[in-house]
């Protein structure tokens, strides 16, 4: 599932592309919406909600509809040329939008559904503060993940119910950089507010092309892209050195409880002990 930061690249690109500009024609290839025909409305903005993109649309007598997409795993919005060829095969098209600059195409997307723009809440009511959004406060996202304190702090930080935008790489760097094993519970963690502006930090480094997390250095602070340095302090680094301190990192599971999917943690066992202090 995607991090927050590809999500808002996603709206950035889809806003440049369509913002302004009358529909020429609508596709959409799910059965719900298989006969709504949104041509001649105009794109009034498109943007991010946590891991959610909202395409907001006007049309007649100042009526205001909104395409509500989320990505899941294997979606993607891609813009081309008027008519120009697909990269991605023609069946995993689920919307397509087509104005007379660009054609705006949504593939394998996992959610796709038309709400009336004052019924966003339906849709996207339930998220937490977004880190990337101007609602973000730390206070109540704080508020949200002391609200269950015996829940491990790596998977609250997956909770979008509780703080949105952050997927796996993000709470795998945020604990390293606030020396959390993602496995203590919330209640162990000193200070979330911390733990919380390093992963806004990271998220906000990486609104650009490509993706790194080692910008911050062991205390959270901006240091530049070092020459050679690995993309990231942990995710996906296991068996190789810890960047502070040498030990081997190690890759683990941590599940939302017994019996539910396992996702895969990253950590220093020296930097991130397992058991919390006391």
């Amino acid at each position: 599932m995607p991090e927050g930061d590809s999500v808002w690249r996603a709206a950035a690109q889809l806003h440049a592309a369509l913002a302004g500009h009358q529909l020429t024609d609508t596709d959409f290839r799910v059965p719900r919406f298989a006969t709504l025909n949104l041509a001649g409305w105009k794109v009034n903005e498109v943007v991010a909600r946590g891991k959610h993109l909202l395409i907001r649309l006007q049309g007649p007598a100042e009526e205001r509809l909104t395409i509500h997409s989320h990505l899941k795993m294997e979606g993607a919005w891609q813009i081309y040329p008027p008519g120009g060829r697909w990269r991605k095969p023609g069946f995993t098209a689920r919307c397509v939008l087509r104005t007379a600059a660009a054609d705006a195409v949504g593939f394998s997307l996992g959610i796709l559904e038309v709400v009336r723009t004052a019924d966003e809440s339906t849709v996207v009511g339930h998220l937490g503060p977004d880190l990337l959004g101007p609602d973000w406060d730390v206070v109540e996202a704080e508020r949200r993940l002391l609200a269950e304190p015996e829940v491990p702090i790596g998977v609250a930080l997956l909770d979008q119910r509780k703080l949105a935008g952050i997927g796996n790489i993000y709470r795998c760097e945020a604990c390293f950089l606030a020396g959390v094993h993602p496995a203590w519970p919330v209640s162990a963690v000193a200070d979330l507010s911390a733990l919380m502006a390093d992963a806004k930090q990271l998220l906000e480094a990486n609104l650009g092309p490509g993706r790194r997390t080692t910008v911050l250095n062991a205390r959270g602070v901006p240091v530049g892209r070092a020459a050679g340095r690995p993309g990231y302090w942990v995710y996906r680094r296991d068996k190789q050195p810890c960047l502070k301190c040498g030990t081997p990192i190690r890759r683990g599971v941590l599940a939302k409880a017994a019996g539910t999917e396992e996702r895969d943690i990253y950590f220093c066992p020296t930097c991130q002990p397992l058991t919390p202090p006391a």
